[in-house]
């Protein structure tokens, strides 16, 4: 069974161009993790502030892997997370047929 996390952040006001530029930088790296099945950043059509991030891992495992890259712990828990002024993480698991 797969992993999905859905995260959704809402940038600071005057924020988003950074978090954007973070999201850039992190897209090649977070595609590149072995257990990593999809990545991608959206951004709000109607809102620039919001961005929601789709991330598919083939496990559980796949996901706390990534959070222990030290990718993510220095640009997302050290510069990203700080020009936050909203952020939510869902866990799904998918429905394999």
């Amino acid at each position: 069974m797969g992993h999905v996390v859905i995260a959704t952040w809402t940038a600071k006001p005057g924020e988003a161009d950074r978090i954007r530029a973070i999201l850039a930088e992190l897209t090649p790296g977070n595609r590149a993790e072995p257990k990593m099945v999809r990545f991608q950043a959206q951004i709000s059509d109607t809102d620039p502030n919001t961005f929601v991030l789709y991330e598919h891992y083939t496990d559980a495992s796949g996901y706390q892997d990534h959070r222990a890259t030290e990718a993510f712990q220095q640009r997302v828990l050290g510069e990203a997370l700080p020009l936050l002024a909203h952020r939510t993480v869902e866990t799904f698991s998918t429905v394999d047929g």
